[in-house]
């Protein structure tokens, strides 16, 4: 019997790792996506395992609709990945309203009406997984990323209260907050910033399948007594 996942944000780099990661571990998957279609992820994923599913779904979630469309797209799902996102460096003074309601929507709103409208699906399987691709900032905040560590903040406090009500349930909720992965979404450090920044994290920089190998781990079934947790994937940059 196929297995269903939903990656929100399959078409960024630490989404599509994700996708390609949970293909491997045999989760047929939705792959969500807005702005660019994850055409070439979804290629390579039919081309590797046709044994699985692969579905493209689409939905804008800056959009106040997006929840309820992208939820009536899927028919059936145990593991949720919440990896969707975009930065924005900026002070908060300069932060418009604009702005701030695209992050919360785009990173809290929209996500969290989505779980919760398939939560009842999820409540088909004794055991089903979500997983939010937070960051380090949501834990400790970052200077000129003031909005931006609010909603990743945000998305860490979901988590927690949202383990403990469905935990009865048998459905584990988790987060992974990154640290310095190299991505297209930190292009625009120099490379005296980046080399900078290497020095600084014991382990160097990280990788988006540093990423995705956490969340294979937590939804693998090897973690299934771990819930309401952050897992830090940062190298040693942050250590509590």
């Amino acid at each position: 019997m196929k297995k269903f996942a939903l990656v929100m944000g399959a078409s960024g780099e630490l989404g599509g790792s994700i996708a390609r990661t949970l293909a491997e571990s045999g989760w047929s998957l939705y792959l969500h996506w807005n702005a660019n279609p994850p055409a070439e992820v979804a290629s390579y994923l039919r081309e590797a395992y046709p044994e699985l599913e692969f579905i493209e779904v689409h939905a804008d979630l800056s959009l106040p609709e997006a929840s309820a469309k992208l939820a009536a797209q899927i028919f059936d799902v145990s593991c949720i990945v919440v990896a969707n996102g975009h930065a924005l460096v900026k002070m908060l003074i300069d932060t418009d309203d604009a702005e701030w309601d695209k992050l919360w929507n785009v990173h809290v709103k929209s996500p969290v009406s989505a779980i919760r409208r398939l939560s009842p699906v999820l409540l088909r399987h004794p055991k089903s997984y979500i997983v939010v691709i937070s960051s380090i900032w949501g834990e400790i905040g970052a200077s000129m990323e003031t909005a931006y560590s609010s909603v990743k903040g945000a998305q860490l406090a979901f988590v927690k209260a949202f383990a403990k009500e469905m935990a009865p349930s048998g459905t584990r909720v988790n987060a992974v907050a990154p640290g310095f992965i190299m991505t297209k979404m930190n292009s625009g450090f120099s490379v005296d910033e980046v080399e900078s920044l290497r020095e600084e994290i014991p382990l160097g920089l990280g990788k988006p399948q540093d990423v995705a190998d956490a969340v294979d781990f937590l939804v693998s079934g090897k973690a299934d007594y771990i819930t309401g947790q952050t897992l830090r994937v940062n190298g040693g940059w942050h250590m509590q």
